[in-house]
């Protein structure tokens, strides 16, 4: 009888969607996600490093740099620092080194340390220009600073010359993230036939929800979690997170906020299970406590995504002040944080909509996921240019992903583009999906909705006048407490 392992890893001759993602990339999304902060003491340490690596003519200069912190992953780096010194397997150390720098990025959500593990695949490389090692960790790398393109040619480099599982799902990455999804399945998949782990169901889960698939996305992720050990925390604390999402998306709030917990028991004040709960938590309308969860996610991890569902449950907790302070912070560092994800935040509050197109066109030019594609649509519909936004919000459409921000964006630009049985096909699913959208979004949903059913029985009542949903179905307005 063919087991629950062989049906996730054997279904993509059948179905294409259900292929496999980059776990870095959606420790990193989602969505997902590029300059992250754990504390304020790690990040001045990381980025006064980075920042003073062209002084060294030699890489080592800036690996070997003290690192201050108390953690096992700290003292795992200066144990191989130690290592590098002596002189001896060098390279090997270095190898070491910069993944356990990498390792220090993921759990701090500092990207500083990325650039540190770049420096020592750069060390290596000085010693051996044909280091596969070096040009594995330098694409990670890559992959991990959004230069895509970048990695794509490493990874295609290391596919040639070894093929290991590794090399296949890097590769699959970049592709995935340029929206090469074709080329991305068949990475994936020999990813997978060489070694089905929590990294390839990782994978294989979110690109089951992406391609619209949530019972099959769940049934991975549960996988991915039953592979999960001990010993590396931090990627048990994801996957945990990330199938709380999906039984959020399901609509099994109580499931996700124990999966929640059980990432907190990994991973102390985990920032991405803190953000989902303060979601969870908003959904609920349990909005003072909501504050509280995302103030401590936001301290923790300051980018636009977190700063902006702050804004939301501080605005919704009549906390008007605070509310524009974060946006302004939001606003402020946003385009180099997360560019996209600051895109999405103007379109949405109408502010500044050439910023939010610019912004979104530039990202564009190396990410070409839905969600990228969903970010430009939104932008050109802010700017008012209703045709363009139209033909780009189909490409976002395009995978099947069922996704409230995509829907609601469909049926607010559908509507104004004249598509009006379209309109009211996505926004009926993003009503579905609801409990997802921030609390301004969802206001504004029921106030479209409103205007649609009175438009309509206005028609009713007069059926030669023609059926328009009129000019204010994307008006900003405030949410309701």
């Amino acid at each position: 009888m063919e087991t629950r392992k062989q049906r996730v890893g054997g279904t993509l001759g059948k179905c294409r969607g259900k292929i496999f993602i980059s776990l870095v990339a959606l420790l990193l999304t989602t969505a997902f996600l590029c300059v992250f902060v754990h504390s304020q003491k790690d990040t001045e340490i990381s980025n006064k490093a980075a920042a003073t690596a062209g002084i060294f003519d030699n890489p080592l200069g800036l690996v070997l740099m003290p690192q201050a912190g108390e953690s096992s992953t700290d003292k795992e780096i200066f144990k191989l620092q130690q290592r590098v010194r002596e002189g001896r397997n060098v390279e090997l150390w270095l190898d070491r080194l910069g993944w356990a720098f990498v390792g220090k990025a993921r759990e701090s959500f500092d990207s500083g340390f990325y650039k540190i593990a770049e420096q020592c695949a750069l060390g290596i490389e000085k010693r051996n220009p044909q280091s596969q090692e070096a040009m594995l960790l330098r694409a990670h790398v890559l992959q991990n600073l959004h230069r895509f393109e970048e990695s794509e040619t490493l990874a295609r480099l290391l596919v040639e010359q070894r093929g290991l599982s590794f090399d296949y799902g890097l590769l699959g990455d970049a592709l995935m993230e340029q929206g090469k999804l074709g080329d991305a399945v068949e990475a994936y998949q020999r990813m997978m036939n060489l070694k089905p782990d929590l990294r390839a169901y990782a994978r294989a889960a979110h690109m089951r929800w992406l391609k619209g698939d949530l019972e099959g996305a769940i049934e991975a992720m549960q996988l991915a979690v039953s592979a999960a050990s001990p010993s590396d925390a931090e990627s048990a604390a994801w996957v945990n997170t990330r199938l709380a999402f999906y039984e959020f998306q399901a609509g099994r709030a109580n499931e996700a906020e124990q999966r929640c917990a059980l990432a907190f028991s990994l991973q102390n004040n985990y920032p991405p299970a803190l953000l989902l709960q303060g979601r969870i938590l908003l959904s609920q309308n349990r909005f003072g406590e909501a504050v509280n969860v995302l103030q401590n996610a936001v301290t923790r991890n300051p980018l636009p995504e977190y700063q902006w569902t702050l804004a939301e449950a501080l605005r919704v907790s009549g906390k008007e002040n605070e509310a524009s302070e974060i946006e302004a912070q939001l606003s402020q560092r946003g385009a180099s944080n997360d560019p996209r994800t600051l895109a999405l935040y103007l379109a949405t509050q109408h502010e500044s909509p050439e910023m939010a197109l610019r912004l979104a066109r530039a990202e564009l030019d190396s990410r070409g996921d839905v969600f990228t594609h969903d970010a430009l649509a939104w932008s050109l519909a802010a700017a008012g240019k209703w045709t363009e936004a139209h033909s780009e919000m189909q490409r976002a459409l395009a995978e099947g992903t069922q996704d409230a921000r995509l829907f609601f964006h469909a049926g607010i630009i559908a509507s104004q583009s004249g598509q009006s049985a379209d309109a009211e096909r996505w926004l009926r699913k993003a009503n579905e999906l609801s409990h997802l959208l921030l609390p301004s979004e969802r206001n504004e949903l029921q106030n479209v909705a409103a205007r649609i059913a009175k438009k309509k029985a206005a028609v009713a009542s007069n059926p030669q006048k023609p059926f328009s949903l009129g000019p204010n179905t994307a008006r900003k307005t405030q949410p309701k407490t």
